[in-house]
């Protein structure tokens, strides 16, 4: 399964010592670009194709980069379409208000341990 990263300069050098391909975003405006290039090229493998993004099924994005892309990235995971997105804490940590995955597991069975 290959993978490919959305986030800040530090995590995709990061990301790229450990064989994940990414390329950097700093605002909404790059993270919307680089976010439809992905999908575009998914969906009709097109043009100007982002290296590493034609074998891509997994799409990791920070919370930052996740908050900018809003509506857009919901509407493409609704889809169920790959690549699938995986959103990861950026470099500075959680989001303030983000729940964690056990949060929304323990909401949704209403136990906690």
């Amino acid at each position: 399964m290959e993978y490919f990263f959305l986030g800040d300069s530090e995590l995709v050098t990061a990301f790229r010592l450990v064989g994940i391909d990414g390329v950097p975003v700093s605002g909404a405006d790059d993270a919307g670009a680089a976010f439809r290039r992905i999908t575009e090229s998914y969906d009709s493998i097109s043009g100007a194709v982002l290296p590493g993004v034609e074998t891509c099924h997994v799409l990791i994005v920070t919370e930052e980069v996740a908050d900018w892309l809003g509506d857009s990235l919901i509407d493409w995971q609704l889809k169920g379409h790959y690549p699938l997105i995986v959103e990861v804490p950026g470099i500075m940590g959680r989001l303030p208000g983000r729940k964690t995955l056990m949060d929304t597991i323990r909401e949704a069975i209403g136990v906690h341990v």
